[in-house]
């Protein structure tokens, strides 16, 4: 196999659970994520992220060749975009990416993958001040299993997007998010703590942060703010206990 590493060129990419269009999104890429292509399947490649490790399936045609050397330069200092959206120009013509792609540290309009060179066409938003408030701006997001923007996200991607912002590297599901950080009291919890909810199957399903000691944002149906108790998650909108509490824990 010539082609062992790339990145996505693609404004959003989705990433699927087996080798065709047909098959569930587990998770999605954006623009500039660089991944280790793993097997080859017609025009379907099984990839890993660098970002995070994830496995899945990606048409070819949304991802670009890198050199081993070309993908240490890029990685060297990336950062994560927060502004809503930035417009790119680039060897396909414009595009609009959303927030959560990778970009260059510096400030220049001007960078380059590879042997492709992109050039932003708006300026950035001002830097966010605050966790809470980064989250505050994904309100009304639409859920959409395996999704991580604006235009559709999952609980468990709307933590990770968000936390890479800060950098602060999570794992891709809210069980292996779970995972990291210090398990924190109940009467001990603050804002910006994440809790971990648990299913009837007694499976961490679900992932949210704390807005203060008794509200939480998260994504179900949509990106929202709802209380926080002991006993879990209570929407405001109908006052219906939606998820149980499993643990709180601070990165």
């Amino acid at each position: 196999m010539n082609r062992l590493h790339a990145f996505c060129k693609a404004s959003i990419a989705p990433v699927r659970g087996d080798a065709r269009d047909s098959s569930e999104i587990v998770t999605q890429l954006l623009f500039g994520e660089v991944v280790e292509i793993l097997a080859v399947k017609e025009q379907w490649l099984h990839i890993r992220s660098f970002m995070d490790g994830y496995e899945g399936w990606i048409d070819s045609k949304q991802i670009q060749d890198l050199r081993e050397k070309e993908v240490s330069r890029w990685l060297d200092g990336l950062v994560v975009e927060h502004s809503e959206f930035r417009i790119v120009e680039g060897p396909e013509g414009r595009q609009i990416l959303p927030k959560g792609f990778y970009r260059p540290g510096d400030s220049e309009e001007t960078f380059q993958i590879g042997k492709s060179e992109y050039r932003f066409l708006n300026e950035a938003d001002a830097d966010p001040v605050s966790l809470i408030d980064f989250a505050l701006t994904y309100l009304n997001a639409p859920y959409l299993w395996g999704g991580k923007t604006m235009f559709g996200i999952d609980c468990s991607g709307f933590m990770q997007q968000i936390h890479r912002v800060f950098n602060y590297q999570l794992p891709r599901n809210s069980s292996q998010q779970q995972e990291v950080g210090q398990e924190i009291d109940f009467e001990e919890r603050e804002a910006g703590d994440l809790a971990f909810f648990i299913s009837d199957a007694g499976n961490i399903h679900h992932v949210g942060l704390l807005v203060n000691k008794n509200e939480i944002i998260h994504a179900h149906g949509y990106v929202r703010v709802d209380d926080f108790s002991s006993k879990g998650i209570t929407r405001k909108i109908d006052e219906v206990h939606s998820h149980k509490l499993h643990s709180i824990k601070r990165l």
